[in-house]
């Protein structure tokens, strides 16, 4: 009988593994990757590197954004944007 016991044990000790370690990464892998594919022109983003822009620009692999008032356009690899937020409008003055 102590052997049955153990191997329970071990399959038990799978599922928690799986459950609480495993299936919780892949569900955070699969919203970040339907999050990038997903971005669109106006889009406000925030990179890894913690640079934040607007959306000008989406191809296959890359983004392209603008940073600022001063309009400079930076291009980055999809894989690298972290957070996307809607593009607000600025109330009128």
């Amino acid at each position: 009988m102590g052997g049955i016991e153990m191997i329970i044990m071990v399959v038990v000790m799978i599922g928690i593994f799986y459950f609480f370690m495993i299936r919780p990464e892949s569900k955070k892998k699969k919203k970040l990757a339907e999050m990038r594919s997903s971005l669109s022109k106006g889009d406000t983003i925030t990179t890894i590197g913690g640079i934040f822009g607007k959306v000008v620009d989406v191809s296959e692999d890359k983004i392209t954004f603008e940073t600022g008032e001063d309009r400079v356009r930076i291009q980055v690899a999809k894989w690298a944007v972290s957070t996307v937020g809607k593009a607000t409008e600025e109330p009128a003055k």
